[in-house]
């Protein structure tokens, strides 16, 4: 609420690469709408489907995703043969919020890693943990991919990084590289979740699948030969959200093509221990929740990667790759890992006192 007491509009637009950056976003409008602000939405695909869910009274335009396709292997490089594509949608995106800021005016725009939304008109704000690039190529080609990223961040007036912005943090040298020429706003750790206490857990283990094909896909073929020989009481959720498709796990496995964000926390809650992907987001989830989990990174999606070992040196999750995955060897490592948590329960919060800030800017009132 600004200081004239008139509701303030809020535009929020996540990229659409994964769900990861529509769930972390969730928090943040949450918090807009509890502050009284007029917020709307803009997305498409999935990500639409998932804040529709979220917030069903919420106004919810179709904003074109990247649609960005993955190869098999070496992702990174398909990628780069992407970039013409990539680059499009920048500039399409830009012109989609031109024409809408012709039509409706907003006192801020909060865009989640699409580099286009942006007005040089109106508070934009831009939310990345990755001010520097991981490509696994060379050092090189990560300099130059944080120079060309920090181009496009320099065209918004605030930059927002969902991690604490001491050491230890989540996610390293992703969120705090050597040396940067911008100023970014810590936002501490990102969560839907709210931590429980739970006495007996119904579920030795979780498992979720998720992010692009084929490797989700290749994965749970992997797990399928596995699982019929564990006598374990095993939960799969398989990332499938809007599909009806049948998979022939053993009838011991409890299996979800998707789960709504109430459900997927409380079965999170219920399990004693998770394997899944070692996406940003879901890290920050099962900080929150402080789960016991193993991560398997994406292969080729060096992001991941990077994030895998990084958790496994600060001792909050170990990992496996994906060619080494084994689930009896998986059960050994996470039974005799000495689980760590070195982060604190205002390191949660701090966006609320960072929203705060933002809507008391002499520039808003």
């Amino acid at each position: 609420m600004s200081g004239t007491g008139k509701s303030l509009r809020v535009l929020v637009a996540p990229l659409d690469w994964g769900l990861g950056h529509t769930a972390r976003c969730v928090p943040l409008i949450g918090e807009l709408v509890q502050r009284r602000c007029e917020v709307v939405l803009a997305a498409d695909g999935a990500s639409a489907q998932l804040l529709a869910r979220e917030f069903p009274q919420l106004q919810l335009l179709k904003l074109p995703g990247y649609q960005i396709k993955y190869g098999k292997n070496f992702l990174i490089f398909s990628l780069f043969l992407q970039l013409p594509k990539i680059f499009g949608a920048i500039r399409k995106e830009q012109k989609w919020l031109h024409q809408l800021l012709k039509q409706e005016k907003f006192d801020i725009i909060i865009s989640d890693n699409r580099p286009g939304f942006y007005s040089n008109k109106t508070h934009s704000i831009y939310i990345t943990h990755q001010l520097r690039i991981q490509s696994g190529i060379h050092k090189r080609v990560d300099d130059w991919l944080q120079q060309l990223h920090q181009r496009y961040i320099m065209r918004f007036r605030t930059l927002w990084v969902p991690d604490v912005e001491t050491a230890p943090n989540a996610a390293g040298e992703l969120s705090h590289p050597p040396y940067q020429s911008t100023n970014p706003v810590y936002l501490g750790l990102i969560s839907r979740f709210q931590h429980k206490s739970v006495q007996t857990c119904k579920y030795d283990l979780m498992i979720l699948l998720s992010g692009p094909e084929p490797q989700r896909s290749l994965l749970e073929e992997k797990l399928k030969r596995q699982l019929v020989q564990s006598s374990k009481n095993i939960i799969v959720v398989r990332g499938l959200p809007g599909s009806n498709a049948e998979v022939d796990f053993t009838s011991a496995v409890e299996t979800y093509n998707h789960l709504s964000a109430h459900q997927l926390e409380q079965k999170m809650q219920e399990s004693a221990f998770v394997i899944c992907r070692s996406g940003y987001t879901t890290i920050m989830d099962l900080l929150k929740l402080k789960k016991k989990a193993l991560l398997i990174p994406t292969p080729g999606q060096t992001e991941q990667e990077y994030l895998a070992k990084h958790m496994q040196q600060l001792g909050c999750f170990p990992f496996l790759h994906q060619q080494d995955f084994q689930l009896e060897k998986a059960v050994t490592i996470m039974n005799t890992f000495s689980y760590s948590n070195p982060f604190k329960e205002d390191d949660y919060e701090y966006y609320r006192d960072v929203i705060d800030s933002l809507l008391i800017t002499p520039q808003l009132k």
